[in-house]
Order: structure tokens, then C-alpha cells, then sequence
């Protein structure tokens, strides 16, 4: 067994991990802080297993949750919140820095405990009972779990009863994902990686819905019980997403992110809404200009347009065009581009590479730029500026609350 050592962590690395140097190289310690001494066992691969904190910083507090550091959910719930906001916002000046770029970035838009209106559980069959919660760090271990101060309290609620829910289709060789949102309807379930559907297994898990109240589960991405549609508003457009779509993890999040937008594209009357998912920025910026939706997954796209087509008019809102595209593959070219007045984009994680290449091509005057990935936020932005575009605004927003990663809204103009 490897000797434990002591070590001083130095500085917190991009996933929160600390760091500290030693003379194999840094070292990487979960759950601790800059400045403590603390001892830990390594594992090999640069990583350690903390084993105890000798010497604690003055901002280390009671995690909020029994199961933090158990459980993968969270890395920072240690850490004091006036920190953990300095933290969140310093991750996003260094990856601009990583490209050059220097900015004004606005304060962190905080997020609060049980706001996460969605949350992934992991779920198996064990010899004797069955195991739902989520992933230890770095592991395939199940943390069964009771609680989870990140989630609304109907998710948490729902838990013992979820766990009834996908037993009769979960078996002891696989793990099952199981996708829970919060709607206004009540809990949207999707579960992938479960046992095949059959006749009775359907029959099965419909009746526990039923029995359970679920407003709609899926199996592997196919409906098996619909007692209620799952409505999400969006800006008050009311859409029925599909079975497993993106949308934000909280709604006070969203809300921000939709307002940052808004401003940011100001009067623009004609605006391209790039990966624009099920219509989180399409809806709200409707109401003001024709909207043109791009996605590459085309039933999130269809909800958008469906919603739009039966309450556009009596919401007052302007024509919203849509177009299934996969645009890491086959980006809006600056010819298509030159018609907008504004552009938004809200990328996966991976960004938007090819297309931001096209935008910094155009003569778009705006451009609303959303990203949960601040290292690929820079590199888009790097490109945009090489454009001749200038970052005039820079807001950062909290949604994974105790977690390393962050939402951002960048607004960049022309000239």
C-alpha cells in the first residue's frame, strides 16, 4: 500500500481539484483548499486520495449535503461561498488569458441550493436491492442517495419512488441513466441504457407511472406512459420538449442567461439563433424579431416550431423560421449570415469552431455568444476577434452550483 505523505496544496486546478507540486510532479487532491496542509495517499496518475486536513484555510465550511464527497455530484461545497464566487470567475479571466484576451468580465450571477430543475441519476440492481444516485468521483460506483440540496425539492422528493419506478426494467450487468425534470406538469423521466422494451415491461413500467404520477416516461428514448405533457415555459411559449432534450438546468439561470441575450442584441430585427435547441433564446427574442432556429436535433426543433405555429399569433410573436442543421459539420456560410442583424449561439461543450469562423467572416454587427465551457468560449472568441469583432460584455452565470463549470454570455460587436 502506498505511504501517505503531507503535502501543502498551492492553487485549485480547472476541475477544482487542488494542486500541489512535489518533486514527481503536481499532485491532485480533491475536496481541499489553497494554503492547507494536508496529508494524503496517492493513487497513481498524478492524483491522490485525501486522507485527512491538518491544517485547514480560514474559508474551508460545513458542506451543506451527508453524502458530499461520496458522491461525484460536487467538488466545492467546502468551500466559503464569497471564495467559490472569486474561484467560478477567476476559471473564466484564465481561459481568456490562455488566448490572449484581455476583458471586463461583470460579476458571477449566482445560483442557490435546490434550484437544478433537471438531475442524471445512475441506477443498477444490486443481490438484494437496487442502487439509484449518482457516481462517486472518478468511478462506476453507485452512491445511493436520500437527499440533494442541488435539486427542487419535487426531484427530491421523487427519489424513493424512482427507484420503484425502473426496477422491473433495470438488471445486475448494466447501469441505466435515469434524466428527471421538473415541468409545470409534474416529473419527465427518461431512462436509457434500461433492459430492451417488451409487452409486459411496458405494461409494467406504464402502471408504475400511473401509481408513481410521472407526467411521462420514456424507455430508451420511446414514451411508455404520458399522463400528463411535460410542458417547459420558455419566455411563456409553452413547449413540449422531447424525451431527454437540452434544456438549462434552472430556471432563475435561464432567465438570466435569456435577459443577457436580450440586451446584447438590443433592436436587432432579424436573428439567427444558432444551436438553438427546443427555443430557449428563440422565444424570447421573438417578441421582438423574425427569428431564424437552427439545430441539429430535429424533434427538439419541431417542439419549437409546433409551439410557435399554435401560439405565436396570440402570443404576438414575430415570424421564427427553423432549419435542421448540423452546424459543427456545415455552418451558416458568411453569405447566409450577412441577411442577420444579430447572431446567437450556444454551442456544446465542444463550442462552435467551424461556425464561429463563418461569423467572424460576416458583417453581422452583434453577436450573442452562450457557452458552458469557458476554454472553448475563448478559443471561439479569439477567432471572433481576429474578425474584427470587440468583446463588449462579459457575463458569467452560475448554474452548476458547487460543481467547476460555468455558464457565460459573451456580446460581441462589429467594428
Amino acid at each position: 500500500m502506498t505511504a501517505e505523505i503531507e503535502i501543502v496544496i498551492e492553487t485549485l486546478g480547472a476541475q477544482a481539484d487542488g494542486v500541489a507540486q512535489t518533486p514527481q510532479g503536481p499532485l491532485y487532491v480533491p475536496y481541499v483548499l489553497p494554503q492547507e496542509r494536508v496529508l494524503v495517499r496517492p493513487a497513481g496518475d498524478g492524483r491522490a486520495e485525501l486522507r485527512r486536513v491538518l491544517d485547514a484555510s480560514a474559508d474551508r465550511i460545513a458542506p451543506a449535503c451527508p453524502h458530499f464527497t461520496f458522491c461525484g455530484g460536487c467538488s466545492l461545497q467546502h468551500m466559503e461561498a464569497a471564495r467559490y464566487a472569486d474561484w467560478k470567475w477567476a476559471q473564466v479571466a484564465t481561459a481568456l488569458r490562455a488566448r490572449g484576451i484581455e476583458a471586463e468580465i461583470a460579476p458571477l450571477v449566482p445560483a442557490r441550493p435546490r434550484s437544478r430543475r433537471r438531475a442524471t441519476f445512475a441506477a443498477t440492481r444490486t443481490k438484494k436491492t437496487l442502487a439509484i444516485g449518482y457516481y462517486a468521483q472518478a468511478s462506476h460506483t453507485i452512491v445511493p442517495i436520500a437527499e440533494c440540496p442541488l435539486v427542487v425539492p419535487e426531484i427530491e422528493r421523487a427519489l424513493p419512488a424512482l427507484a420503484g419506478l425502473v426496477a422491473p426494467g433495470l438488471s445486475r450487468t448494466s447501469r441505466a441513466s435515469v434524466l428527471v425534470t421538473s415541468t409545470a406538469s409534474g416529473l419527465d423521466v427518461a431512462v436509457t441504457g434500461g433492459k430492451p422494451l417488451d409487452g409486459p415491461l411496458r405494461l409494467e413500467l406504464a402502471a408504475r407511472a400511473s401509481a408513481a404520477d410521472i407526467a411521462r416516461l420514456s424507455w430508451g428514448g420511446e414514451i411508455v406512459a404520458g399522463r400528463r405533457p411535460p410542458f417547459v415555459d420558455l419566455s411563456g411559449l409553452a413547449v413540449l420538449p422531447p424525451p431527454g432534450a437540452f434544456l438549462q438546468p434552472t430556471r432563475e439561470g435561464e432567465a438570466a442567461l435569456v435577459r443577457l441575450v436580450a440586451q446584447g442584441v438590443g433592436k436587432s430585427v432579424r436573428i439567427a439563433d444558432l444551436f438553438a435547441g427546443c427555443g430557449t433564446f428563440s422565444a424570447s427574442l421573438a417578441r421582438s424579431a423574425t427569428v431564424h432556429a437552427v439545430e441539429g436535433e430535429s424533434a427538439s426543433l419541431a417542439a419549437l416550431a409546433r409551439a410557435v405555429r399554435e401560439q405565436g399569433p396570440s402570443l404576438g410573436l414575430k415570424p421564427v423560421t427553423h432549419e435542421t442543421r448540423d452546424l459543427a459539420r456545415r455552418p451558416l456560410l458568411r453569405s447566409e449570415l450577412d441577411s442577420f442583424d444579430a447572431v446567437v449561439f450556444d454551442p456544446p461543450r465542444a463550442g462552435a469552431a467551424a461556425q464561429a469562423e463563418e461569423i467572424a467572416r460576416s458583417e453581422v454587427p452583434v453577436v450573442a455568444a452562450v457557452s458552458c465551457n469557458p476554454a472553448t468560449f475563448a478559443r471561439d472568441a479569439r477567432t471572433l476577434l481576429d474578425g474584427g469583432y470587440a468583446l463588449s460584455e462579459l457575463t458569467p452565470v452560475d448554474q452548476f452550483l458547487w460543481s467547476p463549470h460555468i455558464e457565460l454570455v459573451g456580446i460581441f460587436r462589429k467594428g
